[in-house]
């Protein structure tokens, strides 16, 4: 399984609105092989480069593919915030959605 990720925030990619170009996180997006991965990559660069955008935010400079167990063992990138319910300061990726991190109301609500 492989993930196409921001360099700057480790945010895992999802995909490419086909209309408007734009590329939102999303940390369900994962890709079978390096290949799918890379060719995902290289439609937001073309798409990009339609548009005659300015090259440095093109996806190919910003956003590059990892396989899965080394990104969450060495890349993804991770925060502390505090505990909803006790103010105590806990440890979470970047990646972790709403709904399963302690410091929201929607995790202790279930």
């Amino acid at each position: 399984m492989f993930y196409i990720y921001e360099k700057t925030s480790t945010y895992i990619m999802g995909k490419m609105n086909s209309r408007t170009g734009e590329v939102r996180p999303d940390h369900r997006k994962s890709y079978k092989t390096m290949s799918a991965a890379s060719a995902a990559l290289t439609r937001m660069s073309k798409r990009y480069r339609a548009d005659l955008l300015d090259s440095v935010n093109d996806p190919q400079y910003r956003y590059a593919v990892a396989e899965a167990n080394y990104f969450h063992t060495s890349i993804e990138k991770s925060r502390t915030v505090k505990n909803m319910m006790n103010g105590a300061a806990i440890t979470e990726t970047v990646n972790t959605p709403g709904y399963m991190s302690p410091r929201s109301e929607a995790y202790w609500s279930m």
